[in-house]
């Protein structure tokens, strides 16, 4: 096992690489702003306390994956107990009545309601659809998932279809 200064550097060379990819699974996965800050705290602290244990037998990137996105299973977990018996609403920003609307402005739209649609899905599909947007190969989120790699090609190509269908059907298209 290692000791304390290989964990942290190793926490720091992961944090370094694959925070950004923490934040944008915290972003997919929940929508309150507090809550999305604390989701990304627990994800950091999780995958600091793991990495005492990390022995590479897994790529670091898999690691990390597979600690961050076990965390965010369990905070939705959390939040859908928590929300039993309420109806969830979609947090939706008031937005100007413009057609000269930048283009990165846009872009934060149609992010956030790709985000919005996947907060929707079970939360295995959205594992697999945060896990694919991130450019992972069918193989690494098989690694990180337990499915298998067939599975998850499956899943990929049926959560493709239904999004395309779901944002034509509103108009996102």
């Amino acid at each position: 096992m290692s000791g304390p200064c290989d964990q942290d550097q190793r926490y720091l060379e992961a944090a370094a690489a694959y925070g950004p990819a923490m934040q944008r699974l915290a972003r997919a996965m929940e929508a309150d702003a507090a809550r999305r800050q604390d989701l990304l705290q627990e994800m950091h602290v999780a995958l600091w306390q793991s990495l005492g244990g990390f022995d590479g037998r897994c790529s670091l990137k898999t690691w990390v994956y597979r600690v961050a996105h076990n965390v965010a299973a369990s905070h939705v977990g959390r939040e859908a107990r928590h929300r039993r018996g309420r109806v969830a609403e979609a947090a939706m920003a008031d937005l100007p009545a413009t057609d000269d609307l930048p283009a990165e402005f846009e872009r934060d739209r149609a992010r956030e309601r790709l985000n919005r649609w996947i907060r929707a899905l079970k939360a295995p599909d959205r594992q697999v659809m945060t896990l694919y947007l991130e450019e992972l190969a069918a193989a690494e989120i098989s690694e990180i998932t337990g499915l298998s790699p067939g599975a998850v090609a499956t899943r990929i190509s049926r959560l493709k279809a239904q999004a395309a269908k779901d944002f034509r059907e509103k108009g996102h298209d």
